[in-house]
């Protein structure tokens, strides 16, 4: 995107040779010749260069020059369209490996494969050598991610923006049971895919102090000044669509000391301490989410966002300019900002502070132009979760847009106080400076106040927010709310990561399921067609076999295909109650050591995902996991019954493999504390049955698949909050005979016996009636559901009938749904198709 206009002369000399050049073929042969070229002379290898990594790069820039000239071409489209454009800012894009989804949407896996085995390659080899792109957390940054792909494949004309970490999630290592975090540098060997624009560097500000003074006519004129400058160093990463020619942007950015330092230092002969300042400012990109647990990570993270928001923002208004000069009147016709979730929060006071201190535009003109081009999208039902900085702070690191964040506040309080006069605490539940003795700005009600859209991400979530959590803003604004289901990309988490089952749909009903989702409902019928249940089966067993792998491969524990495969991975936190799944863990194993097997279903438990570096439960949880797996799995009563496994370094290339080979996703939140979800959809999608609470997306997935086709156990949302205030989790342990066996196996030290005491915190968590999670609660409808699902599952047949059922129905769960949706409600963009481009 934005590439920068020639200059007259140069552009009428050289325009023919720089715009007319032939298009690069897309047969194996081509390939092949261009894979030749790139690995020799690009790369500067020979016959003695054998490492994946030269056959990785050599391909990625082969592909690379095609997906160039589409590029190009999508850019110049959208320009000469002048159409609106969304700009899609955040924290995090956990991309995985981008290889295979470029070669699927190209539409070029056929002649990609046989041109490295006319070269003697193995794809397979190569695409696995890529390194995870770990921008991103878990859920929130995998959605922008699918998010991006759907835009491009809908052809809209939408930008993500994020930031460039050299470092990204950490790669976890288990030793001795425990999380160890270690530094996932994965650009250790570059990134091939993105393309520096150092052209379009921005210039971020910190520091310093606000002055105003009067300007010629008298005006009042506010500046930013003494501040201390960081550079913004855009690298870009192209986002094809499904074979539509489109190729969208990802734009991040990478934190770089300016030019400058402190001369009177340098001549004193310290210049190392000159330029100290200068190149702290490179440490703003240097690792994703710092752990805000100590002042010092509280500091980054602030900057972090700040960098993120200011550097897009100065972007799209480099833009505006060179389109459309210093007219700002059809800004927010033109543009949409969208906020994922609280963290780009900065934008709003940003944008103001740009249009107002750089171009000179008043306030009423200038809030009306960010009021009508932002929109903020809540990802979390967690109050704790909802940012709030320090006032302290935020004068320190950004006075300027504190002050413009007061005066949004007190223009914001006066519109509280017309519509509800005299509510005093009203006012102060609204404000978005919480007056507690640390005041705090609160960065999730700057977002509602400063956007025209605030949607959940669930039925349920939007509804719980405008209900409970949001609901003074519901009040005063309802118009405002709104519900846009998230959903996953079928390109990667169905037709990339599962071409077996991708093939036997394509069979049945042809190909468009892969750009239509919802033609998936055609498969409903055949599931009553025995041939095709078998079929599907064997299908089935593939993914269970590539699964089972990769458990050998990296957990050293062995998992019968012919069990039932019982997985439950995404982020370690206490909502989403691993503890719960542990707990149901431990009365099989005490069911098979009192010999209450009649009726058995061999059941293979995985367990996987990271905890924040400072959240000392959630590692305790991992600990606990690990412990029980090693005595279930070395009991030699337990044999072949029960197997458990905790998968290290949770990833997205490890997903990938995880949801082919699942019979049984774990989506057991409290509910009314998932926002929506997004690994049940892809487990969903891929034909694993669902067993979980009312929550989230679970309510929407239940009820597109029959409630016949979902293990449903638990309280309500409702039910919890009214069960919250008389909760007591002793009694009911002593009041269930199996649950009270499995606190004493806890209890006893059985997990730990050459650990006393380790696991107390979790045991006191669990028999606290303050327990926020009320694991101890759904104990007993949880064993219940489980023995559904052990019995289902011994009738192979109606399973698989279940499991086609539920694949025919996940067609709700695509992000293009999602971002039709947003698309229609929101940001109201017209598709654009490529023009001049090769389309397959």
């Amino acid at each position: 995107m934005g590439y920068p206009p020639l200059r007259s002369s140069v552009h009428a000399l050289h325009a023919p040779l720089l715009t007319d050049l032939p298009a690069l073929g897309m047969d194996a042969a081509s390939i092949a010749s261009d894979f030749r070229h790139h690995f020799a002379h690009n790369l500067g290898c020979d016959r003695h260069c054998t490492a994946v990594r030269y056959y990785y790069d050599s391909l990625v820039l082969t592909l690379r020059d095609r997906i160039m000239e589409r590029w190009k071409n999508t850019q110049y489209t959208y320009e000469e369209a002048d159409s609106r454009s969304v700009y899609y800012l955040s924290m995090e894009f956990l991309m995985g490996r981008t290889l295979g989804n470029a070669v699927l949407n190209l539409g070029l896996v056929d002649e990609v494969e046989r041109a490295m085995t006319s070269l003697g390659l193995i794809m397979e080899e190569i695409a696995e050598s890529e390194h995870d792109a770990g921008l991103g957390n878990g859920g929130l940054g995998r959605l922008a991610a699918c998010f991006l792909d759907s835009c491009a494949t809908l052809q809209l004309p939408v930008v993500g923006y994020g930031i460039r970490y050299v470092y990204g999630m950490f790669r976890q290592r288990i030793e001795n049971g425990r999380q160890l975090e270690e530094p996932d540098h994965w650009m250790r060997h570059g990134n091939p895919w993105e393309l520096k624009r150092a052209e379009f560097t921005q210039r971020i500000r910190f520091g310093g102090r606000s002055e105003v003074s009067r300007d010629s006519s008298g005006r009042l004129q506010a500046h930013w000044v003494d501040t201390q400058d960081v550079l913004a160093i855009p690298y870009d990463i192209p986002i094809p669509g499904y074979r539509n020619g489109t190729v969208n942007t990802l734009r991040l950015w990478s934190a770089a000391a300016t030019d400058e330092f402190d001369l009177s230092e340098f001549n004193a002969g310290s210049y190392t301490e000159s330029v100290r300042e200068k190149n702290v400012a490179e440490h703003i990109t240097m690792v994703l989410y710092p752990n805000d647990a100590s002042e010092n990570g509280k500091e980054l993270r602030l900057r972090q966002q700040y960098f993120l928001a200011s550097a897009s923002l100065q972007d799209v208004l480099r833009q505006w300019v060179h389109w459309h000069g210093r007219d700002f009147s059809e800004f927010s016709a033109k543009n949409c900002f969208q906020l994922n979730d609280t963290h780009p929060s900065c934008a709003i006071p940003e944008l103001m502070r740009l249009l107002m201190d750089e171009y000179d535009v008043g306030w009423e003109e200038a809030w009306a132009i960010t009021s009508r081009s932002m929109a903020y999208t809540n990802h979390t039902l967690l109050p704790e979760a909802l940012e709030r900085w320090p006032v302290r702070m935020f004068r320190q690191l950004l006075p300027r847009l504190l002050d413009i964040i007061f005066e949004i506040n007190a223009r914001f309080l006066t519109e509280v106080a017309q519509r509800w006069p005299g509510d005093i605490e009203r006012q102060r539940r609204m404000s978005l400076i919480e007056e507690t003795p640390v005041p705090m700005v609160r960065m999730a009600y700057l977002a509602i106040v400063g956007s025209f859209s605030v949607n959940g991400v669930a039925e349920l979530h939007s509804r719980l927010l405008a209900c409970g959590l949001l609901r003074d803003f519901h009040d005063l604004w309802p118009l405002k709310f709104n519900n846009k289901t998230n959903g996953v990309t079928q390109r990667r988490w169905l037709a990339g990561c599962n071409p077996p089952l991708a093939q036997l749909i394509t069979n049945a009903i042809g190909e468009g399921w892969v750009s239509d989702l919802d033609r998936l409902s055609m498969l409903a019928p055949l599931a009553e067609n025995a041939d095709f249940r078998a079929r599907w089966r064997a299908v089935r067993r593939i993914g269970k076999t590539r699964l089972a792998h990769l458990i050998q491969t990296e957990c050293r524990v062995s998992f019968d295909t012919s069990a039932l495969f019982d997985v439950q991975v995404k982020r370690i936190h206490e909502y989403k109650r691993q503890l719960l799944n542990c707990l149901h863990i431990i009365h099989l194993y005490d069911r098979i050591k009192r010999g209450d097997t009649s009726d058995w279903t061999p059941r293979c438990v995985l367990l996987g995902g990271k905890a924040a570096p400072g959240y000392r439960i959630a590692k305790r949880i991992i600990k606990l996991v690990n412990n029980i797996a090693k005595v279930v799995n070395g009991d030699p009563d337990v044999g072949g019954l029960l197997r458990v496994a905790f998968l290290p370094d949770y990833r997205v290339s490890a997903m990938e493999v995880i949801c082919p080979g699942t019979d049984l996703s774990e989506q057991i939140s409290t509910a009314g504390k998932e926002a929506s979800g997004t690994g049940n959809m892809k487990f969903m999608m891929n034909g694993a049955l669902t067993i979980g609470t009312l929550d989230g997306a679970n309510i929407e997935i239940r009820a597109a698949v029959g409630a016949e086709n979902f293990f449903l156990f638990g309280l309500t949302a409702e039910e919890v909050e009214e069960q919250r205030h008389a909760y007591h989790p002793d009694a009911i342990i002593a009041a269930d005979e199996d649950l009270f066996r499995v606190i004493k196996l806890l209890e006893s030290g059985h997990f730990s016996q050459f650990e006393p005491g380790i696991f107390q915190e979790i045991i006191d968590s669990l028999r606290s009636p303050h327990d926020p999670w009320m694991t101890i609660a759904d104990f007993r409808a949880f064993v219940n559901a489980q023995r559904q699902v052990a019995t289902a599952y011994r009738d192979q047949d109606a399973w698989i009938r279940m499991s086609i059922y539920n694949t025919a129905a996940s067609g709700r769960f695509s992000t293009d749904r999602t971002i039709a949706e947003y698309n229609r409600e929101i940001w109201r963009l017209t598709p654009i198709p490529a023009q001049g481009s090769n389309t397959l």
